[in-house]
């Protein structure tokens, strides 16, 4: 198959606190029909977080990842990606995998390394919150380390194994790829690898252009070139900037209000399918092709729709 790009939509995340926009997704409902435009506009996977719809504090409920999940499944044959991240600041390795092994989706992320994740400078930039936990929240990610042992990461990879869930990789830092060189060695890691280089979190690499290219560059020596498939979020303001490098230089793509709450600067994204639609407008002045859904479960080797368990 001719190399096309696939547009990955990160719908809602446990970063962005609902005061920093009006317009990110709370609800099941909310998450679900986001997801749904977004694949309408272009996108071939959903990266899926979930929230309490009361308040919109990052959850790891099972039964709101399956509510979401059967939702969007209904109307839309989009690539669902679980979050295993969750929110980095409370849950256990036990809830963070909980959804992976309730649904068995086709892919679930798999955070690469241990690392300082930070968003306390945020609490900084606001004079009042629309909900009591948001402050304390970003507040206590100052003593906050996002924990992935060895251990716990063995542990993600024979739940994928056991489930038949592809990992999507998410690299923070340059060590991180020896983190996974790890696993391929052990056999517990076969291509192609899914990789997300994650750039701009306070801890991790900075969203320059310069370490996107240095970091895939490690990456292809590392792990292989022809073993790996790589796309790229660019945390805040440097989304487009870094989505449409990456386009450029033969990857793929990743946008979201879960990476950045705007569509351009000074303007806010109402939804998620408003960046979908502008990354895949950057795609075809490229002359990049987009893929569809079936095309990046070929590409990335996952078991199918008609394998998961929502």
């Amino acid at each position: 198959m001719t190399k096309k790009a696939i547009i990955t939509v990160a719908i809602t995340g446990a970063i962005h606190i609902p005061s920093q926009s009006d317009y990110l997704p709370i609800t099941p409902e909310e998450i679900a029909t986001q997801a749904i435009d977004a694949a309408k506009a272009g996108a071939a996977i959903a990266h899926i977080h979930v929230r309490d719809p009361k308040d919109g504090h990052p959850v790891p409920d099972a039964d709101l990842f399956k509510k979401v999940c059967s939702r969007i499944k209904e109307e839309s044959d989009i690539i669902l990606c679980l979050t295993t991240g969750g929110d980095p600041t409370t849950m256990t390795v036990q809830q963070r995998l909980q959804p992976v092994i309730d649904l068995e989706p086709e892919l679930a992320s798999f955070n690469s390394g241990s690392f300082n994740f930070a968003l306390h400078p945020l609490a900084e930039r606001f004079e009042t919150f629309k909900y009591e936990w948001e402050k304390q929240y970003l507040i206590n990610t100052e003593n906050n380390i996002h924990n992935n042992t060895f251990k716990s990461m063995k542990e993600y990879l024979e739940i994928y194994e056991k489930t038949n869930t592809r990992p999507e990789f998410e690299v923070y830092d340059m060590g991180q790829i020896n983190n996974l060189k790890h696993f391929v060695d052990k056999g517990m890691i076969k291509p192609p690898i899914d990789i997300q280089f994650v750039l701009g979190i306070l801890g991790g690499l900075p969203a320059t252009v310069e370490n996107l290219v240095h970091i895939v560059d490690e990456a292809k020596k590392t792990l292989g070139e022809e073993n790996i498939q790589w796309s790229v979020v660019g945390a805040g303001k440097q989304q487009m900037i870094l989505g449409t490098v990456a386009l450029a230089m033969g990857g793929n793509a990743r946008v979201g209000l879960e990476d950045s709450v705007w569509l351009e600067k000074g303007v806010m994204a109402k939804n998620n399918a408003e960046q979908v639609a502008k990354i895949v407008r950057i795609a075809k002045e490229l002359s990049v092709s987009i893929a569809t859904p079936d095309e990046a479960r070929e590409m990335l080797a996952t078991k199918g729709v008609n394998k998961v368990k929502f």
